[in-house]
């Protein structure tokens, strides 16, 4: 098992360019379940997720091809409607073959999902929307078994937002008879993103980036080949850490209009924030101004920015809050930046007080999900002395090459063998 060693104290300066978006990348690559043909996708990151998708769309019977950051995949050749445990127990994402597999084959059994410990993230609302198109839902065994002799378009309200449920419906409708409308649908950009694709399909999909997405079912889609767009968390993590370090960071290739709530909030910190086109330029202040921070679905305050602010406002003036709305488990980290040295106290079930203090010192760390380890090695990069950072396979489903990224902005990042 890999560790992350960082040694703290170095200002972070120079260009580092954003990899393809993993949340983007797994419902578009499981897109293709939907379609007679070979896909090709470019821009996709390497990352463990991606790594478990592409074995499981496999195992249903697609041929998968990758080259360098493209991705060819031919459904086609699929023969199978059963999900195992074995491939989906590791990521949550792969509840997202459900829909496609019920939309194509009128038939699926997929294993209950895995992932992250960051909360139950209940899949019911998936189920839910599929029944209101008609289709019969059984859980039995630990695996969700769905089948439709036909899916008819529906109205479907989502009782809280969600982005799986949105992704998962949008892909079992695009082939339903008629109309159906999503309601309370989330409004990501990965979602917008998932959209695109599907209508150079040929779906016939309005809306998506609203709350309502309007969907009017077709009898087939075509190959398409397609760009990924680029990771917002991933290009907000290095922006608070050159903030956060006082450094002098252009991170390239990003989208800043899918990160408005990041920069309001860095510039709000004391950071300047510089947008030029494709481009974003963060240049860190001498003092670090304390924040209050609640997390939202988008345009809100990501959730996948929350530990990552936390880690930069342990040394900030004064007190910030931080709400967490999203997930009921997303405070884990907590424990382990407080052996570092923060101040920081838990009310609630989802409120962290954080005061701000002088320094970090470094300790050994455990990460316990993906967006906890960047924040712990971002704690590592101000802290005195020499933070290891365990558990980090963690950090390589969601971030491609961190530690090389780091290094080459001049931080003292380095992976070992545990």
């Amino acid at each position: 098992m890999d560790r992350i060693v960082v040694e703290g104290g170095r200002r972070l300066k120079g260009n580092v360019r954003i990899s393809g978006s993993k949340n983007a990348a797994l419902p578009v690559l499981v897109s293709s379940l939907l379609v007679d043909g070979e896909c090709v996708f470019h821009n996709v990151p390497d990352l463990v997720d991606i790594k478990s998708i592409k074995l499981l769309l496999e195992d249903l019977g697609a041929r998968v091809e990758t080259n360098g950051d493209t991705v060819m995949i031919d459904a086609s050749t699929v023969h199978k409607f059963e999900a195992s445990y074995d491939l989906v127990r590791k990521m949550r994402a792969s509840i997202l073959v459900l829909g496609p597999l019920l939309a194509r084959q009128k038939k699926a059994r997929v294993s209950l999902p895995g992932g992250c410990a960051i909360g139950a993230r209940p899949i019911n609302l998936h189920l839910k929307g599929m029944e209101n198109l008609g289709a019969t839902i059984t859980l039995e065994h630990g695996y969700v078994e769905a089948h439709a002799d036909a899916l008819v378009g529906n109205d479907i309200y989502f009782d809280v937002v969600s982005v799986g449920a949105t992704e998962n419906m949008m892909m079992t409708a695009v082939l339903a008879t008629g109309v159906t409308l999503l309601r309370n649908a989330a409004r990501e950009p990965e979602i917008t993103a998932l959209a695109d694709v599907l209508i150079q399909m040929g779906a016939q999909i309005e809306g998506a980036g609203t709350s309502v997405i309007k969907i009017t079912g077709v009898t087939s889609l075509k190959p398409v080949e397609v760009q990924i767009i680029p990771d917002r968390i991933e290009a907000g993590t290095f922006m608070v850490a050159s903030a956060m370090t006082g450094g002098d960071v252009t991170i390239t290739d990003c989208t800043p209009d899918h990160m408005g709530g990041i920069i309001h909030k860095l510039k709000l910190s004391g950071a300047t924030v510089l947008v030029n086109g494709s481009s974003i330029q963060v240049i860190g202040s001498d003092e670090i101004k304390s924040l209050d921070i609640q997390t939202l679905p988008y345009p809100g305050f990501p959730t996948d920015m929350q530990a990552q602010f936390m880690a930069m406002m342990t040394v900030a003036k004064g007190t910030s809050v931080f709400r967490e709305t999203i997930f009921e488990n997303r405070f884990i980290h907590v424990s382990e930046l407080i052996r570092m040295g923060a101040d920081i106290s838990l009310s609630g079930g989802n409120v962290a007080t954080v005061k701000g203090v002088a320094r970090l010192s470094s300790a050994p760390v455990m990460a316990s999900d993906l967006r906890a380890s960047a924040s712990l090695i971002l704690a590592g990069l101000i802290a005195q002395g020499t933070t290891v950072v365990s558990r980090v396979y963690h950090l390589d489903r969601g971030y491609e090459s961190l530690e090389r990224k780091f290094e080459m902005l001049g931080g003292a990042v380095r992976r070992e063998k545990d």
